[in-house]
């Protein structure tokens, strides 16, 4: 059983930025891939990015050139680095992973834009 907890999240201001963490209760490295979902009020959940066991990143439209997804393997931790952040990255941010053929989500951490 994997335990992924996340954290970081919180009131920004526009055109901040910001640093999510996502800890995993395991080891990463055999992780095939790690992502970031966000989900706002009355909006499905999305992706924003993910960081494959490739090093292959992919991110969605929305945040390209602002966000960041990156692995650190000693601290089983995989970050989400956000800059310029706008009132429409509001959401509740989740962190995902596969592991031994099961999906894991963590619990979420609200990220909340506004001046």
């Amino acid at each position: 059983q994997v335990q992924l907890v996340e954290s970081g999240g919180g009131l920004v201001q526009p055109g901040g930025s910001l640093r999510l963490s996502c800890a995993a209760s395991e080891s990463i490295v055999s992780f095939n891939a790690m992502g970031w979902y966000r989900q706002a009020p009355g909006k499905q959940r999305e992706l924003v990015a993910v960081d494959t066991k490739g090093g292959i990143t992919n991110y969605a439209d929305s945040v390209k050139g602002r966000c960041t997804i990156y692995r650190d393997n000693e601290k089983n931790t995989v970050y989400l680095q956000m800059i310029s952040v706008k009132p429409e990255d509001t959401a509740v941010y989740y962190c995902r992973t596969i592991y031994n053929g099961r999906l894991y989500w963590g619990q979420g951490t609200q990220v909340t834009v506004s001046s």
